[in-house]
């Protein structure tokens, strides 16, 4: 008898009638996708909802950020505009005929104190420009393409040239290709 009750309690539990345990186990892969779909739902939701930028005003009250004093702080930003002086520079033409490139840029700084940093280093930077300059073909200098390659490569040799000061922008007001 004691054989019958310890028979039952193994059938009872599942462990070797695995008939059973299938339906079971089914189920419970069903289960698990609707769970994990659930969560990618609302992680995704949540995601949206933030970048969209519907939970800031939630975010703002819980962490108490007021946003008058947000405001405040980030008012208008004062640059300063340097003005350099008239860059004229032959292209490389690679021929006898010569090409002329004629450039006016200013320099957006971030404060006025950068300013006497920039006439300190004023001929470095206008040798850096210089040599720089000398090198382009007409070819370089054609589409925005072209401009915009021609003031990341300014930006980067005015910014190694007034490494302290921070440049913010190369800035052009006049360039002719003759």
């Amino acid at each position: 008898m004691a054989d019958d009750e310890a028979d039952e309690d193994l059938d009872a539990d599942g462990d070797e009638d695995e008939g059973e345990g299938s339906p079971g186990k089914r189920g419970g892969k069903k289960k698990l996708l609707l769970f994990v779909a659930l969560a990618l739902f609302l992680v995704g939701g949540a995601a949206a909802a933030y970048f969209s930028g519907l939970v800031q005003p939630l975010i703002a009250m819980l962490g108490g950020v007021d946003e008058t004093a947000a405001e405040e702080t980030t008012g208008p930003v004062k640059v300063v505009f340097y003005d350099l002086p008239e860059i004229l520079v032959n292209l490389n033409t690679g021929g006898r005929k010569s090409t002329f490139l004629k450039i006016r840029v200013s320099l957006e700084l971030e404060n006025a104190e950068d300013v006497a940093r920039i006439e300190a280093v004023m001929p470095r930077i206008i040798d850096n420009f210089q040599v720089y300059l000398r090198e382009l073909r007409v070819e370089d200098l054609k589409g925005s393409a072209g401009m915009y390659r021609l003031r990341e490569e300014l930006l980067t040799r005015v910014t190694l040239a007034a490494a302290p000061s921070k440049v913010s922008d190369v800035l052009f007001k006049e360039m002719l290709v003759q």
